[in-house]
């Protein structure tokens, strides 16, 4: 018997007592594990864990976003920035930047040609710093975060979840989803660190306090 047929088989055996009207949705699943064990700073501990990723994390009002945001464009001398469809307008001051609207979708070369883009997300998760995007309104399609140098996502601290089951169960598993835990890096060459292989060697969060 092959490897395929003893999965299926025992597959076929753990379901034999199932009946055919039941749904996954119709049973509860015991997860067995704490319902929140990232304490009660929960916008701390996601600034402290991103920044550990080498993300640089910012927290201000409401009515600092746009400032932030150019101070983050400015730090890295960006004289292009990419602006995803349904991006608030607020979010993006005046400077010495272009601004590149992805409408009509712009060419990967104009993409890699981008200094920065500017994103909101869909959730983060304090105990991981991780920030999830399912590329709606104001986030984009996947490509604009993949090619330019600079990522700046804007984080509203109520869309920071615990852990990792809370953020997923805000998410829609049937969108694209894409999780980002620090610029992009990796070791595979000799254990030695190198940024901005996969994706984006900049990664800026400004998080949004709750008024």
């Amino acid at each position: 018997m092959s490897g395929r047929e003893t999965v299926l088989s025992a597959l076929r055996t753990a379901l034999q007592d199932v009946p055919g009207s039941e749904s996954p949705d119709d049973v509860p699943v015991p997860h067995g594990r704490r319902a929140d064990h990232a304490g009660p700073d929960i916008v701390g501990l996601f600034t402290e864990r991103a920044a550990e990723y080498r993300a640089t994390v910012v927290r201000v009002p409401a009515a600092g976003a746009a400032a932030a945001v150019g101070r983050a464009l400015a730090r890295t001398g960006a004289r292009s920035v990419v602006l995803p469809p349904g991006l608030p307008e607020d979010l993006v001051s005046q400077g010495p930047w272009s601004r590149l609207e992805d409408v009509p979708p712009l060419t990967v070369d104009q993409l890699d040609a981008a200094d920065a883009v500017i994103t909101t997300i869909a959730a983060a998760i304090a105990v991981t710093g991780t920030v999830t995007l399912d590329h709606g309104p104001g986030q984009g399609r996947r490509a604009l975060t993949l090619l330019p140098d600079q990522h700046i996502c804007v984080v509203r601290a109520s869309q920071i979840a615990p852990d990792v089951p809370e953020a997923l169960s805000r998410l829609d598993p049937y969108r694209p989803l894409t999780l980002v835990s620090g610029p992009s890096a990796t070791s595979d060459i000799e254990l030695d660190r190198v940024e901005g292989v996969h994706g984006p060697r900049v990664l800026d969060i400004v998080v949004i306090e709750d008024a």
